[in-house]
Formats: C-alpha cells, structure tokens, sequence
C-alpha cells in the first residue's frame, strides 16, 4: 500500500504542473520562469497556496488575496493524475517502463485538456511524447520494429486523410500525437487506441448532432478522443 500512496503523491505534484502548463502554453507564457499567481489578481502564490489537492480544499475554492474563485479544474487534474499513475504501476508493475507510462499519461492528460478547449495540441507535448517514445525504443530493442511500425500505421493513414480532405476531417496536431505515441507504444497498441478514439469520439459527435448542440459544419476537438484511447492501450 504504502508504494502507491507514494506514487499517488508524486502524481498529485506532478498533476499541479500539469495545470501551469494547461493554462500557459495556449498563451505562450514560460512555465519555468513565471512564478505561480492568481490568475485574477496576478498575487504570487505562497507556498503553502501551493499544496496539491488540500491547499484548493483549504481555500475553499477561492484566491487567499482576492477571494476570486479558483477553478475545481486544478484539484481534478491533480487527483486525475495520481489516479492514472497508480492504476499504470497497478497494472505494468514497479519498472521504468512503468514510469514512462505515467508520464505518458501526464502528457496526454494536459494536451487533452488543452485541445477541449483551444482546439490546438501544443507542439511542445508533441516532442515530449516523441522524446519518450526514442527512450522506449531502446529499453525494448527487441521491439524496435513494432515501435517504428507504429509510428506510421495510424499516422500515415491520418495523413493521407489530411490530404484529401485538405485538412477539414483531421488536424495536423492529431497526426503527429498518433505519430509520436505510435513510436511509444508499437504498431497493435496504436491500431486499438485508433479504433477507441474513432468509437468515442464518433459516439460523442453522433450525440451532438442529435441533441442539435452541433451542426454539421461545426467541429469538436478529436485530441481528447485519441488521448484516451492511447492511455487505455
């Protein structure tokens, strides 16, 4: 037990970034070198504003300067994210692959968020993934060919897509997440996570279309879609 009350500490804190990143990459602000602030009042936050999960529940939601409510989104994603950490170390066991996992999930959490919301996945994440995806390669060399294989399996076939429809059925940042997960996670994981994020997110367009909450020449963010399938795989 004890492991995974770590584990799910270290997720929460890592989960606190995540929100830094969510709310400054789409506004191209540094996360390293802005100090944590108010998003209302610009205040800097003391340390103690700062603790994962129980400094939002001790606040009570609100700014300790402004009293400006704070969003429920940071304690979601933190305790989100020390979820998703100890159920990949449930099921991979305690390994390094297991910590890339986590990351993985980390990084598809944040551009999850991001994409539901700008319709953009930052680049940046993009790399991180692709970083990650290089070092799994090589602590699974025997796999070397699953991984370069699903670099390209489902991302070539978005690509073509791409370009047939001209960019109106898939966006360019789709394709370089499936390309970048791919590489991660080798060629039959890849086709699962496609096949999850085509079911749900289909399933999601068929409902707003007909609850008539989008037309048909609306468009919905597929990212989050993706992301989950890859984060079930």
């Amino acid at each position: 037990l004890i492991p995974y009350v770590t584990i799910f500490l270290f997720g929460i804190v890592v989960g606190s970034f995540l929100n830094v990143c969510i709310y400054r990459l789409p506004e191209g602000e540094s996360i390293v070198k802005v100090p944590s602030h108010c998003m209302s009042c610009g205040a800097k936050l003391r340390w103690f504003d700062l603790i994962p999960l129980f400094s939002w529940l001790f606040l009570r939601g609100r700014c300790r300067q402004c009293k400006a409510v704070i969003s429920v989104q940071y304690p979601v994603v933190e305790a989100v994210n020390g979820i998703l950490w100890v159920a990949v170390f449930l099921v991979n066991g305690m390994n390094g692959m297991s910590v890339l996992y986590s990351l993985m999930a980390s990084a598809l959490l944040t551009l999850s968020v991001i994409d539901w919301r700008t319709f953009e996945i930052p680049f940046g994440i993009n790399v991180f993934l692709g970083v990650l995806g290089v070092v799994a390669v090589f602590l699974e060399k025997e796999e070397w060919r699953s991984h370069l294989i699903g670099a390209v399996c489902v991302s070539g076939v978005l690509f073509v897509l791409y370009l047939l429809s001209k960019g109106r059925a898939i966006g360019g940042g789709d394709i370089k997440l499936m390309a970048v997960s791919g590489l991660f996670l080798g060629a039959a994981p890849t086709v699962c996570a496609m096949f999850i994020g085509l079911v749900t997110g289909g399933g999601y367009g068929a409902y707003m279309l007909i609850s008539k909450k989008l037309d048909r020449k609306d468009h919905f963010a597929f990212g989050p879609f993706l992301a989950f399938g890859l984060a079930v795989a």
